[in-house]
């Protein structure tokens, strides 16, 4: 998006130092120094490292100005500088939706959920982009700084919006929620994720629940019919609820689901508007519910679903998302982004379902649930069920002796059998993907 840095500068009350070229319009915003494309707004975000650290780094990559809460010397590019950088991040987000054209409302999707929430959207711009420029959210963008950045950043003209919303609390949905105004709200599914915050798995969906109560009475939400606490938030809304799933009354129903040996699912769509049969492309029985949803979302749309079964058949996940490697004698699936009891679980039993004669799970810790030393143990158990070998990361809660380094964990898998399948997951704090770069070499 275009940003008129004298127009923005004004809306943020911020003051300008060095020279502010009359019509100085930047393209788009990131607060990663590394990801600064040329053009870029780069905002300084005070958080674990301090922005203001990187700003210098951000000019050389080409930023054309910077948003600072405080003045950085030698800068060569105009500084808007604001009180807080975060909280004018979020009021300069909030001025890019407001500048999304009218007749794209109908068509600004909000996705929440305890496990799915990217790889539905990565399923529904796909569908989305048959027939429209979509704007959507990069990797996991989904809090705070990342809702604004998604807005900001959709391309021109954007005909449709597809945004993450994720949660740690409560109030965090409807906050986001507020700021993108979404015509459609898709609540993949609720679980474990975060529970320890909010009291539990009811405290998750009254979080996630939030973002069907912000919809307006004209708009959608659209709903796992196969998620019990999902299927409930009909009750929750104003606006028309059409749900999804395995479930005989769900409006875009699943049937004929089958896996393959690499993993992947086939399966059977039906509705009233169309129906249709899909090979998935990435492994999982469980993408199966987050491919129907954006065919759903397509369906609100306008989009034929013989359309959308295409689209979602051809769609790539973002990266760490059961992302498939091929590797001498075997093959990785790399699903190390984050991890709950509900998305182990099915990178499990994905894992088992893939043609191998051996079959390895890296598992670090799955951080901020309830019952954590149960959910853990369960986990542990599942694997020895399905005969897959487990290796803890950096954690005893398994009941397994735990490796600390990821080059020990790479020694180990550098010595499997020929034919052997390894998953690697756990949550954030585990970094797995630095053993999906060792192996790959890279």
């Amino acid at each position: 998006m275009r940003i008129p840095l004298a127009e923005v500068a004004g809306v943020l009350s911020a003051s300008v130092v060095g020279n502010m070229e009359s019509g100085l319009v930047a393209q788009g915003v990131s607060y990663d120094s590394r990801q600064v494309a040329p053009g870029n707004l780069f905002v300084a975000i005070i958080a674990q490292r301090d922005g203001h650290d990187f700003v210098l780094d951000a000019v050389q990559a080409g930023a054309a100005a910077v948003l600072v809460s405080r003045e950085v010397l030698e800068c060569p590019v105009p500084q808007l500088v604001v009180a807080d950088t975060s909280v004018a991040l979020t009021a300069l987000g909030k001025w890019a939706r407001e500048h999304v054209k009218p007749t794209v409302k109908n068509r600004i999707v909000g996705i929440t959920g305890s496990v799915g929430k990217t790889s539905t959207k990565d399923f529904i711009a796909a569908v989305l982009a048959t027939q429209f420029v979509v704007g959507a959210s990069e990797k996991s963008l989904n809090n705070d700084q990342g809702v604004p950045v998604t807005v900001l950043n959709a391309p021109e003209p954007t005909e449709a919006l597809v945004v993450e919303m994720g949660m740690r609390g409560f109030g965090e949905i409807a906050r986001l929620a507020a700021l993108v105004q979404p015509h459609i709200g898709v609540i993949t599914a609720v679980g474990e994720s975060h529970s320890e915050r909010v009291g539990g798995v009811e405290g998750v969906a009254r979080a996630k629940a939030e973002l069907v109560e912000s919809l307006p009475a004209d708009g959608f939400a659209v709903l796992n019919a196969d998620d019990a606490l999902v299927a409930a938030m009909r009750n929750k809304t104003s606006a028309t609820a059409f749900t999804y799933g395995t479930a005989a009354d769900a409006d875009m129903r699943i049937s004929d689901l089958t896996i393959n040996g690499d993993g992947c699912a086939s399966f059977h769509l039906a509705s009233q508007w169309g129906s249709g049969n899909c090979t998935l492309s990435v492994p999982g029985r469980h993408m199966v519910s987050n491919a129907t949803a954006a065919v759903l979302v397509g369906a609100l749309c306008g989009i034929p679903v013989s359309d959308a079964v295409l689209a979602v058949a051809s769609t790539a996940m973002s990266p760490m998302r059961m992302q498939v490697h091929s590797l001498t004698d075997g093959v990785l699936l790399d699903d190390s982004y984050n991890a709950s009891p509900t998305s182990m679980s099915a990178a499990l039993l994905t894992l088992r379902s893939m043609t191998a004669d051996h079959r390895i799970a890296v598992l670090g810790v799955m951080a901020e649930i309830s019952d954590a030393e149960v959910q853990h143990k369960n986990i542990a158990q599942l694997a020895q069920d399905l005969g897959i070998e487990l290796i803890a990361f950096r954690t005893d809660l398994y009941g397994l002796p735990s490796y600390e380094t990821y080059a020990e964990v790479y020694a180990l898998l550098r010595k499997r059998s020929a034919n052997t399948a390894i998953l690697l997951k756990g949550s954030r704090i585990a970094g797995l993907e630095a053993v999906t770069q060792l192996l790959l070499g890279l």
